[in-house]
């Protein structure tokens, strides 16, 4: 079972979303927890819930994911 939800896209999710200024404020650091293996989804409710919805900000979260993979590996 895939945990896409269409409906879930079309509607959106459930409860608080960042908006795309609230997000990019804490981007770097939603990343980061990420990498640290930490539970964003709840550490970084409303972030996550907007980035589930917004394409551009889903962009921009792969974009820094890629490259914040990309530095802890040359470190």
């Amino acid at each position: 079972m895939s945990d896409h939800d269409p409906l879930a896209d079309l509607l959106g999710t459930a409860g608080e979303d960042a908006g795309c200024e609230g997000g990019f404020t804490v981007l770097a650091e939603y990343v980061e927890a990420e990498l640290d293996g930490r539970n964003v989804v709840q550490l970084f409710p409303a972030v996550a819930a907007h980035i589930h919805n917004c394409p551009a900000c889903v962009e921009d979260y792969r974009g820094l994911l890629a490259l914040a993979r990309e530095r802890r590996g040359a470190a």
